[in-house]
């Protein structure tokens, strides 16, 4: 299954920004990985992962409004 130019952007931003927090999480020395940062990380991380991403259409040939779905 492929993607339109929109959402595979959107996946790639994603899946940027779930890497860059994961990395973070994992550079959290031991001791601190049960502290606040952690739980924040954590929640950062679930909070990215939930998100909708929204398909944008565009309808040149009929009106030139864009579509969210």
């Amino acid at each position: 299954m492929g993607f339109c130019e929109h959402c595979a952007g959107q996946r790639f931003d994603r899946a940027q920004v779930l890497r860059a927090l994961r990395a973070a999480r994992r550079k959290l020395p031991r001791r601190e990985r049960s502290s606040h940062a952690d739980a924040a990380l954590a929640a950062a991380i679930q909070a990215v992962r939930s998100l909708e991403i929204p398909h944008i259409e565009y309808f040149d040939e009929v009106t030139g409004d864009e579509v969210l779905h």
